[in-house]
């Protein structure tokens, strides 16, 4: 690749560090002061976690549409990034868990119309025979800050929330620049739209929607302020041991999901994601079993699973002629799905524990149906073979 395309692609690698240890950062401190401070119900902390992801759904997909018709609106979502250093400076003035959320929900806005535009510019300005690689190192790096925001957590407790918020504030500036910069110089490559049919893919991307969605609905006890709650009440543990460990099990999933992505691309996308389908259907059975090896293992399986698939979705969509707004409905589906299984798991957590010959937390084992649907999707993929037009 030529100096410029390189040198925009490594920006937008970068901001997806800079972003993530903002984002990391402060999501347990979020977690903890709704659970701890305002004494929130674990519902409540769902509600909080999920108006999160349901508003970052619904703007989703207006920014693909947004980009279709001005190319230039791409500079909007470095801006919305910048916006989440000023809304995450509310949250120590915050005196009760709805106020919370409606603040998670203006975040959820911003980071709807920023995120699925770096990761759209990521994979239609990097050469198609690497895109899923490149992609996966994208998230990689997103993973390596979340270990690293996790520990910021851990080191910051005494500073309090407003301390907290305030190194998350510069951490959101720092990325909007970068993705300023990043998207300046690889304008000239963005096409959210190009004319005519769609390019060849090798997967159906109907069937990548469906399995998209199935699988957010079940991994969605991994996202946000639940996982610390659910992590920290079930094995006992302190807020910064939780924060440490989850941050050590993202992390060692995001790295192998690198090798996944690599299989991907140069052997066979069905095959992996026939195995995603499967470690993903798996996790949450594995994570309601009170045990921190199981607990673990399934927030790992989650994590490895979604992280690895997540490449291949956008591969297969960059490849739509529409594919600023593919890209988009992607993530709208994949937000609005993890809406829907936060609900679940908030609802049910009440439901307590089953004792057999082993403790399993029933929040978790109301995942099964999706889990089984998802296992009869990523069976039916069909195995790469000729490559068929959108």
């Amino acid at each position: 690749m030529e100096n410029r395309r390189l040198a925009g692609i490594a920006l937008l690698v970068l901001s997806a560090f800079t972003g993530t240890i903002a984002f990391r950062l402060a999501t347990p401190a979020i977690a903890f002061y709704t659970r701890d401070v305002l004494r929130a119900s674990m519902l409540a902390v769902s509600l909080v976690s999920m108006s999160f992801v349901l508003a970052r759904a619904l703007t989703s997909v207006l920014g693909g549409l947004a980009l279709e018709r001005r190319k230039w609106l791409v500079y909007l979502g470095a801006v919305a990034m910048m916006g989440n250093a000023l809304a995450v400076q509310l949250y120590p003035l915050t005196s009760s868990w709805i106020q919370v959320a409606g603040i998670k929900l203006l975040n959820g806005f911003l980071n709807g119309l920023s995120w699925p535009m770096a990761q759209f510019v990521v994979a239609v300005t990097t050469p198609k025979e690497i895109r899923a690689r490149v992609t996966a190192v994208y998230f990689f790096f997103g993973s390596i800050a979340s270990l690293l925001g996790n520990y910021a957590y851990a080191y910051t407790v005494n500073l309090g929330l407003a301390g907290q918020m305030w190194i998350s504030s510069a951490f959101f500036v720092l990325t909007g620049l970068i993705m300023l910069l990043s998207y300046y110089l690889l304008y000239n490559r963005i096409t959210p739209r190009s004319e005519g049919k769609s390019g060849v893919i090798s997967l159906d991307p109907g069937k990548v929607l469906i399995i998209a969605s199935l699988m957010a609905v079940i991994v969605a006890f991994t996202s946000g302020e639940i996982t610390y709650v659910y992590v920290a009440e079930t094995l006992e543990l302190s807020r910064e041991r939780t924060a440490v460990l989850l941050g050590w099990t993202g992390f060692t999933a995001s790295l192998l999901s690198y090798f996944s992505s690599w299989f991907a691309d140069v052997r066979s996308e069905a095959k992996t994601v026939k195995l995603t389908a499967f470690l993903a259907g798996i996790s949450p059975l594995l994570a309601s079993i009170k045990t921190a090896p199981t607990v673990f293992l399934g927030v790992f399986l989650a994590l490895f699973a979604f992280q690895s698939f997540r490449p291949i979705s956008r591969k297969v969509l960059a490849s739509y002629h529409r594919s600023s707004l593919a890209i988009g409905g992607v993530n709208a589906i994949q937000n609005l799905s993890t809406f829907v299984g936060g609900m679940i798991f908030g609802l049910a957590y009440s439901l307590g524990e089953a004792h057999l010959w082993l403790t399993f937390n029933l929040a978790l084992l109301a995942f099964l149906p999706f889990s089984l649907g998802l296992a009869v999707e990523g069976l039916r993929v069909r195995k790469d073979g000729p490559p068929k037009l959108l």
